[in-house]
């Protein structure tokens, strides 16, 4: 067909750490990568926390999330990978030949010899305050996330959250502002340990179990006092705020992905041990994906991509290495080192 889209060897649906990881990886085995992301650029989930402190990646000493992004959207480029952003893939259809014919929203068409979806949770909404009239103070001093701490130097903020989002923002906000509360609906937090206890040594005010039952101002244009229910008593204190902070999680949505025929839970896809999922050709890493030995973090994707993408280069050829040769060995970085005034 004169119509019949470029085939390429790899299509990676997702742009976060793992499906990054992925396209450099695709490129250390010498395949044609292509990278296909809904959002305006790279990034996933990490988009939503640019300011946020990452500690748990090895190798890497304390890192803001988006100079991390940053790190690993260069290393994604490294071996020139086709990167299509605002495209959302909304059906997989499998060929006569074994190959994949991907549409997007739009209508544009992608053919591939395998698909590694690297898609987290889906499309992310964050949940929203359920209080009427909150949406209003959105555009004044009701967040969602935090992309600057400096606004909120010297400032009265509210929490209300109890993850490791509200966790991790009231340890980062804490030597800024005048003052943090952070108010939680339980007693126990379901951040990281190791967090929750410094948010507890510091200065931070913890009200517990407490939900924001009323915001409060004169003007209307911002909330400049903030109304906390106890959750047992209905016991209620008001209190000054410049800012409310809502941290309540994310609603998922995998919209079209649950009709492509893969094994899914209610959050993930089931993949074996190789990372493959029940469809041939398809594989998948990072959040989206649930096996035995799964391991949540952002050092845990980089594995998922590795075992993902040697699975798919072992599905177009069989006769290959299981696996990469390490950098150091690697006859695709050998020009790179030169550029790099590397010892040969």
């Amino acid at each position: 067909m004169s119509d019949q889209p470029e085939l390429f060897d790899v299509t990676i649906i997702g742009g976060g750490p793992a499906g990054m990881y992925t396209a450099f990886y695709s490129g250390m085995r010498d395949l044609k990568t292509k990278l296909i992301d809904a959002n305006q650029e790279l990034g996933g989930k990490m988009l939503i926390y640019p300011e946020k402190v990452i500690w748990d990646v090895g190798g890497v000493t304390p890192i803001l999330c988006r100079q991390l992004i940053d790190q690993l959207k260069r290393q994604a480029l490294t071996f020139d990978p086709t990167i299509v952003l605002e495209e959302q893939v909304v059906s997989m259809d499998r060929q006569e030949d074994g190959t994949y014919m991907l549409t997007t929203a739009s209508g544009n068409k992608h053919w591939t010899r395998t698909v590694i979806l690297a898609i987290g949770y889906g499309i992310l909404k964050m949940a929203k305050l359920e209080i009427e009239g909150a949406d209003r103070y959105e555009i004044t001093n009701l967040h969602y996330t935090v992309q600057e701490l400096e606004p909120f130097r010297g400032k009265h903020v509210l929490i209300s959250g109890g993850g490791d989002s509200a966790v991790d923002w009231a340890n980062a906000l804490e030597p800024v502002a005048e003052r943090v509360t952070v108010v939680h609906r339980r007693e126990e937090f379901g951040g990281h340990e190791k967090n929750i206890a410094l948010m507890k040594a510091s200065s931070v005010h913890v009200r517990t179990p407490f939900t924001v039952y009323q915001l409060h101002s004169s003007g209307g244009a911002r909330i400049e006092e903030v109304t906390i229910r106890h959750a047992d008593t209905g016991e209620t204190e008001c209190f000054a705020v410049d800012a409310v902070i809502v941290n309540h999680g994310m609603r998922s949505d995998f919209g079209p992905v649950r009709d492509w025929g893969l094994d899914m839970g209610e959050w993930n896809v089931n993949v074996s041990e190789k990372l493959e999922t029940n469809l041939p050709g398809v594989f998948a890493a990072g959040d989206f994906v649930s096996y035995g030995s799964k391991v949540r973090l952002i050092a845990g994707a980089f594995t998922d991509a590795v075992l993902a993408l040697n699975s798919a280069k072992l599905y177009i050829d069989p006769e290959a290495p299981k696996a990469a040769y390490v950098s150091s060995h690697n006859e695709r970085f050998k020009e790179k080192n030169k550029a790099l005034g590397s010892l040969e």
